[in-house]
Order: C-alpha cells, then sequence, then structure tokens
C-alpha cells in the first residue's frame, strides 16, 4: 500500500507504469473500521464471506480487484 497527495503524485510516481487499484484515504479507513472494527470485542468471530463481500459493496468496492475468492 502506499499513500499519495494527489492523482497527479500518483502519475508521477507510476512513471508511464499502469496503474493498480487506488482509492481515497478515507474510504480506506472507513472500510479499516467496518472489517476490524470488532475485532477486540469479546463476542468477535471471522466475518463470513457474505459479510466481507456487503462490507465492500457498501463502500462501493466493487471492480474485479475487490472480488473475494
Amino acid at each position: 500500500m502506499n499513500l499519495f497527495r494527489s492523482g497527479e503524485h500518483v502519475r508521477r510516481w507510476l512513471d508511464g507504469r499502469p496503474a493498480g487499484t487506488t482509492i481515497p484515504v478515507t474510504v480506506l479507513s472507513a472500510l479499516a473500521h467496518a472489517w476490524w472494527g470488532d475485532r477486540l470485542s469479546p463476542q468477535w468471530h471471522p466475518h463470513a464471506k457474505e459479510e466481507n463481500e456487503a462490507i465492500l459493496q457498501r463502500l462501493g468496492l466493487v471492480d474485479d480487484f475487490w472480488q473475494l475468492a
């Protein structure tokens, strides 16, 4: 994972190489909270694939990169 200031910063860093998936840091934060926010709860249990897919859908992370196997 790399953090960048702007789309222009990404383009300069790529230097002509194809880009992977990029998301705003606000979406990254929302993903981290949704995925791991309950991890320290005594009632925690691993999320089912369907729960994780719902998190990705809710955040608009739906392109091929975000498809769970």
